[in-house]
């Protein structure tokens, strides 16, 4: 709760005087260790994305998402065009080893209020429980952070998609609360869980990804020696 009162003697928020109108996400790459975030392009990521992703043949990491299964790459690539034309959703392919893998979006934009959410968030096989799948995250929230300004990052999930629901909390990100019958997708409704992360939080949590990201944190055969939890509680 704030203790800042109006000359009503009502309580009101913390005053922001050097607040300004954030920047809209840039469309430059991002470049970590482990990966690439740029831009989606049909005629370059289409087709080996649609192959990375047809790797497992059952649809289940599609069923939370607004999009797919694609049952032909033509109708991927008729996807990946329309969505590469929007600025809102800001859709990346994550590269790895000269690769598409997995891809992400930058969506509801709100620069006035410093406001970004990731969403879309497909992984391939590829990319699903590795360095380079948690690298890009970290990579997209440091450009809404340290290189925007931005004051929240949400993530917002199905609250039955126990999967979504786990890596929010991995990240960083903390659980506000379910809006009850929030959306309709698919023919069917959802309940939508929202988490987020907070500029005073993210410190904390970037340093974290720091230390997880870093050589030192992983064995010869490629395991984590400290997990991304046990790191950022430590802090």
């Amino acid at each position: 709760m704030s203790d800042e009162l109006n000359t009503l003697g009502q309580s009101i928020g913390p005053a922001l005087p050097a607040w300004t109108k954030r920047p809209l996400p840039p469309t430059t790459p991002l470049l970590g260790r482990y990966c690439r975030l740029e831009m989606f392009d049909a005629s370059r990521h289409a087709a080996e994305l649609y192959s990375a992703f047809s790797l497992k043949s059952s649809g289940e990491d599609w069923t939370y998402l607004p999009s797919g299964p694609f049952p032909t790459q033509s109708d991927y690539f008729d996807y990946m065009q329309k969505a590469s034309l929007k600025t809102d959703p800001l859709h990346h392919a994550i590269i790895v080893d000269g690769k598409p893998v997995g891809s992400a979006a930058l969506m509801r934009i709100d620069p006035d209020n410093g406001v970004i959410e990731i969403g879309h968030i497909s992984y391939s096989p590829l990319l699903q429980r590795t360095r380079a799948g948690t690298e890009a995250m970290y990579l997209l929230m440091r450009r809404a952070f340290d290189e925007l300004g931005y004051r929240r990052y949400e993530w917002k999930c199905d609250s039955l998609n126990a999967p979504s629901r786990k890596a929010a909390e991995r990240y960083g990100f903390k659980y506000e609360g379910t809006f009850r019958q929030a959306v309709v997708y698919k023919g069917r409704s959802r309940d939508t869980a929202w988490f987020s992360i907070i500029d005073r939080e993210w410190p904390d949590v970037r340093k974290a990804f720091e230390q997880w990201l870093s050589p030192e944190n992983f064995d010869s055969a490629g395991n984590q020696i400290r997990s991304l939890s046990t790191i950022r509680e430590g802090l």
